[in-house]
């Protein structure tokens, strides 16, 4: 597979178009590293969820809170990271547990499954760019040939290419390997979605955050990371975790937190709880 060293590749056509069938995303995914799911969340539920992420941004910041990630450029004070939104609001837990997301966590990945992370990220104007990476980069090369986690990112507002929506290089995951540092620059496409959408992709597939180049727009996403279940997860659930999500959690949510574990992370020789 050739890389083209180009800043952007603006062609659409490299990017699968919208689709609510899961079989067809599923073939997307193992085309392109992704797929793209239009119209999840609508209405009142987008409004309140958008809402619920901009209010717990403001407050970190005006606690002094953020948490800066080892991808983003330190200097860009621009992109700002929201962590553990999961103990924010109810309305996360909807995202973490959408049976969408869940349902392409099982076809992808397997059962059981956990969620790594539930965070989200906001990019302002005039910066947003991160390195460019693939999501399994803790994973020692050479990759296996399936995936080891999966990126669910639901777009609260509209991705598009001005604002900083996220760059993929669609089919890189058929590399079974990360980025090398010479590669910086390979042509990207901007992954543009309406407010609502779910964009699900492949821990191998190549990707950033865009250049948000616009003079006053924002730019906020949720990003579910699943993975495999021999791996750690990003957020520590056991510390982090408002004690009532997990109290009034499903058996399918309590597996992708690894309260119902089997053979890793045991208490005694059985699960957690």
């Amino acid at each position: 597979m050739s890389l083209v060293m180009d800043r952007e590749a603006p062609a659409a056509s490299n990017l699968p178009a919208p689709t609510r069938d899961l079989a067809q995303g599923l073939r997307d995914i193992e085309t392109f590293g992704m797929a793209i799911v239009p119209d999840v969340l609508t209405g009142d539920t987008l409004k309140r969820t958008r809402e619920a992420l901009y209010r717990a941004a403001e407050s970190d910041r005006a606690r002094g809170r953020e948490q800066k990630f080892s991808l983003d450029y330190a200097h860009d004070e621009t992109n700002q990271r929201v962590w553990n939104v999961l103990s924010r609001d109810p309305l996360f837990e909807d995202l973490a547990f959408h049976r969408i997301a869940v349902d392409y966590v099982r076809a992808v990945l397997g059962w059981p499954a956990l969620l790594g992370n539930l965070s989200a990220n906001i990019t302002g104007p005039g910066g947003g760019e991160m390195v460019l990476h693939a999501d399994q980069i803790f994973v020692p090369e050479p990759w296996s040939s399936q995936p080891q986690g999966l990126n669910v990112a639901w777009c609260l507002d509209d991705f598009t290419e001005a604002n900083g929506a996220t760059r993929f290089v669609p089919g890189s995951h058929k590399l079974n390997r990360a980025p090398r540092e010479d590669e910086a620059g390979v042509a990207t496409v901007a992954m543009a979605a309406p407010a609502g959408s779910a964009v699900v992709f492949e821990s191998r597939v190549w990707h950033r955050t865009g250049h948000n180049s616009t003079a006053s727009e924002t730019r906020a996403g949720v990003f579910g990371w699943y993975t495999k279940p021999i791996y750690r997860a990003q957020e520590n659930w056991f510390l982090s975790l408002k004690p009532e999500v997990r109290q009034f959690a499903s058996e399918e949510a309590l597996v992708l937190l690894g309260y119902r574990a089997e053979l890793l992370g045991l208490v005694n020789g059985g699960a957690p709880i």
